[in-house]
Parts: structure tokens; sequence; C-alpha cells
């Protein structure tokens, strides 16, 4: 709300800053929360769902920000938004419980120093924030230079880059379901290795990718953002079964800010890659030189992750 009356772009991002700070640890007490109220045995589909809700948000949330922007301001998003957060804020008080069972079972008298020696003293978790780290290497070295290949090297208009968001978007909001039931029935692991070999070729095929037809490329795309959302799905869930529940919210945190700043590296280390040359099919765009080398990168990373997430142990209790 304070965004939406901000007057100046200065406090305009303080207060977008501020809002950050809270909303930013948000998903990791989703998950929490998610992992205390469902067993394990049937966590994954729980997760599947929250991955389903986060996909409608993305689909749905920035078009319909913008079309509010176009409609009436830049403010109306933030009004839209912060109002309906009251609503949402509201519906929790009423609806969900107060998840205290954890603090009751374990010791809520721990100060921050502790919770960070179990965390970072333990192998389990140590491998968990490792996994964490290694997976989104594999996923965020092409993720941020996805729409500017599209453009440069394939052919794409600008506004045909919403489609490739739409689509893929649109695919695993039910899909990602269906992943966290196939994890709960077959087995989280063997469910993350299949869908991390698979990620493998439309990873290649998406880096090495030359001008066809808008369909063509769809289809490509979609596929990764299905095979890509297939293993986060089940790596989601084993990654909070590595930890006790009373020290799963601080766990879930930590593993946020990791991968985060994993994302962040993995952008970085794509972006020291690849170099921009004129484009010979889009008038005015620039193409890419080296996206190749780093979707092998990517490649690397995805393999490495499989190997780890069979170093994690279920933590008794989880």
């Amino acid at each position: 709300m304070a965004c939406a009356f901000a007057p100046t772009y200065e406090v305009l991002l303080i207060t977008r800053s501020v809002a950050g700070a809270f909303g930013g640890v948000l998903g990791a007490l989703i998950l929490s929360i998610v992992s205390d109220a469902i067993p394990l045995e049937r966590r994954a589909a729980g997760i599947g769902f929250v991955m389903a809700a986060f996909s409608v948000a993305s689909v749905f949330g920035v078009p319909f920000g913008l079309y509010l922007a176009t409609l009436f301001s830049w403010h109306a998003p933030f009004l839209f938004l912060g109002g309906f957060s009251v609503v949402i804020n509201i519906l929790i008080l009423i609806y969900v419980p107060s998840m205290s069972g954890h603090i009751a079972k374990g010791n809520n008298h721990q100060n921050p120093l502790q919770i960070i020696k179990i965390i970072f003293g333990r192998r389990n978790p140590l491998m968990g924030l490792l996994f964490t780290s290694v997976l989104m290497l594999g996923h965020f070295t092409i993720i941020p230079f996805i729409a500017p290949y599209m453009v440069g090297n394939v052919g794409f208009t600008e506004q045909e880059l919403t489609y490739i968001y739409l689509v893929g978007g649109g695919l695993t909001i039910f899909t990602s379901p269906w992943v966290g039931r196939l994890a709960d029935r077959y087995g989280r692991l063997q469910v993350f290795s299949v869908f991390g070999v698979l990620v493998l070729i439309p990873v290649l095929i998406i880096t090495h990718l030359n001008p066809v037809p808008l369909w063509q490329a769809l289809i490509v795309t979609g596929l990764f953002f299905i095979l890509a959302n297939g293993r986060i799905v089940p790596s989601t869930t084993m990654v909070t079964s590595v930890i006790k529940p009373e020290n799963r919210g601080s766990f879930m945190s930590i593993r946020a800010s990791v991968q985060q700043i994993s994302s962040g590296l993995a952008a970085l280390l794509a972006g020291t890659m690849i170099s921009e040359a004129p484009s010979t099919i889009s008038e005015g765009a620039k193409a890419l030189v080296g996206y190749e080398q780093v979707g092998y990168v990517a490649v690397f990373f995805s393999i490495i992750a499989i190997f780890v997430a069979r170093l994690l142990r279920v933590e008794k209790g989880s």
C-alpha cells in the first residue's frame, strides 16, 4: 500500500525494498506450513499444488498488473495487491491453524546462533543447501537469457515473448499437482531423477535453437517449463525432510536465501560467457553469442544435482 502512494521514485524504491524484506520470506514460510501440515508420504502432492498456485500467480498476475497499469495508472497494481492482501490475511486468521505443534516438541528458546549451528553444523542440512545451490545453477544459467535469445537468434517479436510464459506457466498449473502425486507414489528421488534427465533435452535444444516457426519454439519452451518444474516439485519435497520440524522454518528461510544467491550467481556466470552481436533476423535486436556453451554448463550442474540428491537423508520425524 505504501508503494501505491509513493510520491517519488526514491520513495517507491524504499517502500518496495521494505515490502521485499517481508514478502521475500513468505515462500519459505508457505513451504514450512505445508510440510508441517502434510505427512512426508503425501507432501509432494501438497507442494505440487503450491507450485501450481505460483504458476497461476505468474501467468495471471503479470498480465493483469500490466492491464491495471494501462487502464488506470502504475499505482493500480499496488493498490489491488495491498487490498487483496488484507483479504488474504483475514482468511488466514480464520482458516489456517496456528501450526505450533513443532514448538511444543522442540526447544522454543533457541537463539539465532544455536539455529545457525544446527543447520550449518550437520551434514544433512548442508547437503540440502548444496543440493538447492547446484540445482539453481543448472536452472538459472539459461532462464534469464531465454527471452533475448528468442528475439535475437530465433526471430520472436517482443510481443510474442509473452506466449512463452503464458504457455509454459499455463502448462505447469496442470502438471505440478500431477508430478507431486507421481513423487508420492513412486518416490521423490526417482521422479526427480527422471525429470532431471529428461529436462536436459529441451535445455540443449533451446540453447542451440535456430530460427523456427513460433509454434515449434513454443513446443520446446513449453516442454522445458514442464520438465524443469517437474524436478522442482520433488526436489523441494526432499529438502523439507532434511531437518527436524522445530528447525524447518529457519532452515527453509536460509534455503530461500541460498536459492536466490545461487540464481544470481548462475545468471552472472552465464553473463560472462555470453556476448552480443547484431541480429541478422530481428531488426534492431542483438543476437546472443555463446549461449550454446551456457547450455552445456546448465547440463553439467543439472547432472551434478542428480548425484547430490542421492546424498540427502530423511530426518527422523520430518
